[in-house]
């Protein structure tokens, strides 16, 4: 990976990637994760600079959902009691790099499949959430994150929307949230074991800010842009092949 590739392709990438993320309540980690992949990153620092810019371009999204009045505790307890313990603890779990690339190839799925519209639509017909299974996912979630260096809101989300217990903006705001503590728990379980961060990560967190702000307000506007939705799912299916057919490299 050259210099020039950065710049080029990598960072208007980042962009366009925290951008539609942060417009569905999302973090990035997951299209981070993939630009990291097709450009060969070290696997060493994906997880620690996925989940950082993460961390902000969430709590972008958060806000901007709740000055809206979309978000809901009673939605968002229930998921949260376990997922932040499992998401520290799925840290500190180390996986083989192929069985990684192959689990994360899998998970990108999800936003592509709601990018291109398949998944992810709300209903009318809202129920009220069963706490026992919030918490139980919430713990199969948080314990995924925490080994991929993901928030897991690209699992909840289609999750909440499915089961009818959020309509999308409320889904989008606990998402958000949900992908910020997770995150947070997950970044410091992999920082007590010593993970790097790589140093460029302070011009990639400046490229995500802005696009998360732009995208953060555009979401809660009702407003989108299918073109950058199809580049995106586009960008994403490469990644997730290259992952899913990669082996040692």
């Amino acid at each position: 990976m050259t210099e020039q590739n950065v710049i080029w392709l990598f960072m208007p990438l980042l962009f366009i990637v925290a951008f539609l993320y942060a417009s569905v309540g999302h973090g990035g980690a997951s299209g981070y994760l993939a630009l990291m992949a097709l450009f060969s990153f070290n696997p060493s620092v994906m997880k620690s600079s996925s989940l950082i810019l993460n961390i902000f371009v969430s709590l972008i999204s958060f806000y901007q959902y709740y000055k809206g009045g979309d978000f809901k505790w009673k939605l968002f307890l229930p998921f949260i009691i376990l997922s932040v313990p499992a998401s520290f603890i799925g840290a500190y779990i180390i996986l083989d790099s192929v069985v990684y690339k192959k689990i994360l190839g899998v998970l990108l799925v999800f936003p592509i499949l709601r990018l291109v519209g398949i998944i992810g639509r709300e209903s009318d017909a809202i129920k009220e959430v069963q706490w026992l299974w919030a918490i139980i996912i919430g713990a199969i979630i948080g314990l995924l994150s925490g080994m991929i260096g993901i928030g897991g809101g690209i699992i909840l989300s289609p999750v909440i929307l499915l089961l009818h217990w959020g309509n999308m903006k409320q889904t989008a705001a606990v998402s958000a949230l949900f992908i910020f503590v997770n995150s947070i728990a997950g970044l410091t379980g992999l920082l007590s074991r010593g993970v790097a961060i790589d140093n460029n990560i302070y011009i990639w967190l400046l490229i995500a800010i802005a696009g998360g702000v732009a995208g953060a307000y555009i979401g809660r506007k009702q407003l989108s842009n299918n073109v950058l939705k199809k580049i995106l799912a586009f960008v994403l299916v490469i990644a997730s092949v290259k992952l899913l057919t990669t082996g040692n490299k």
